[in-house]
């Protein structure tokens, strides 16, 4: 199954589909003289509700669309306005709207759709209007909460996803810096104690060998410490080396709380990140790959791979959706560019030959402490 068919199957459409569908038939079978217009209403209807789930939020088509779907409720409900089901139109409708608009807009235009609800059965001589207005009133109270209770939980989950998703990567991250501090007291206590002590050892050892008849146990204990002092100070520098960021285990825990899109992430072994604030960077910037990608895109799957080029680190992120609509900065975007020039770096936006997300970024490797 495709992802431009994906929204058609949504449990949630497939309902709305089958409910008007259900109030075509009932307007059809009580012999509505003008059915074919209903129908072409309806399926007007049903095309730009589906056609809302592949718009960007807050845009200005989606206003025009839910302007078209009161149009095709209304006129099918002066149509056929003694069916008494024509109105359940308006109870999607309604149900639409709290999905992305705030209460405070959606009550009002509620009552606007009722006032015109109204004067269509006035004007059709139902009997008694006011008590079939206040029953689909009822019914599109109880859609509006319900579907508002559902959207604010769904961004309560999401909120705290993500909260729960960045403490666990932040975690990982200052789990890593801990142990490299603890590794780097370590080398300096071992290099500036154990070090010394051996290097005035050797030094001894040549002042006694110099006094004393030639001896093979002396040579051997002084080349003995030398030796050990030369390990020391490779062992302290590889301790200082190997110094870095465990970058997979703090990006797959950034991403691992999310229900969709799913990490598929490669890092090349020559990938070293010790700087923190690099690390930061690297981290923020694929979290916000992570969000936009589920706010904007329909995509199961983003794939993240790290690499060395140049001297530099990089990022290179694409998913396997399709945007809905042109790609534009937001703040989102916006706070990536920002943080990737703030280290120097630079970033690039935009899509691939399927339509998905992809976002390159370049970050200078010289500049890690």
């Amino acid at each position: 199954m495709t992802q431009r068919l994906r929204p058609l199957l949504q449990p949630l459409n497939l309902a709305a589909i089958v409910t008007v569908a259900t109030v075509g038939m009932a307007i059809q079978l009580d012999s509505v003289t003008a059915v074919g217009t209903v129908w072409g209403l309806l399926g007007l209807f049903i095309a730009a509700l589906l056609a809302l789930d592949v718009l960007p939020a807050a845009s200005w088509s989606r206003a025009v669309l839910y302007l078209v779907q009161s149009a095709c409720a209304f006129a099918v409900i002066a149509l056929a306005p003694r069916t008494g089901v024509a109105p359940i139109l308006l109870v999607i409708l309604v149900a639409e709207l709290v999905m992305d608009y705030p209460l405070r807009v959606v009550l009002p235009l509620a009552l606007l759709f009722n006032l015109i609800l109204y004067a269509l059965l006035a004007s059709a001589g139902r009997d008694p209007v006011w008590l079939q207005v206040v029953l689909y009133m009822g019914f599109q109270a109880f859609a509006m909460l319900t579907t508002w209770y559902a959207r604010t939980a769904e961004e309560a989950r999401d909120r705290l996803a993500a909260v729960n998703a960045d403490l666990l990567a932040t975690r990982s991250l200052l789990a890593d810096s801990v142990r490299d501090r603890e590794r780097l007291r370590v080398a300096r206590e071992l290099h500036d104690v154990a070090g010394h002590k051996l290097t005035a050892l050797t030094l001894n050892l040549r002042v006694l060998a110099a006094d004393l008849p030639p001896r093979h146990e002396l040579q051997q204990a002084e080349q003995l410490a030398g030796e050990l002092l030369g390990d020391i100070r490779r062992i302290v520098h590889a301790v200082r080396d190997e110094r870095g960021f465990d970058l997979a285990t703090a990006l797959r825990a950034l991403a691992a709380p999310l229900p969709r899109p799913q990490l598929d992430l490669r890092i090349t072994p020559d990938v070293h990140v010790a700087d923190p604030d690099t690390a930061e960077t690297l981290l923020r910037l694929v979290q916000e790959a992570l969000t936009n990608t589920a706010r904007h895109t329909s995509a199961d799957r983003v794939r993240v791979s790290l690499a060395m080029v140049d001297g530099d680190i990089r990022v290179d992120i694409e998913d396997d959706g399709h945007l809905r609509g042109p790609l534009r900065e937001g703040s989102g975007l916006t706070g990536m560019r920002e943080r990737v020039q703030a280290r120097g770096g630079r970033i690039e936006f935009g899509s691939s030959s399927a339509s998905a997300l992809r976002i390159e970024a370049w970050l200078p490797a010289a500049e890690q402490g």
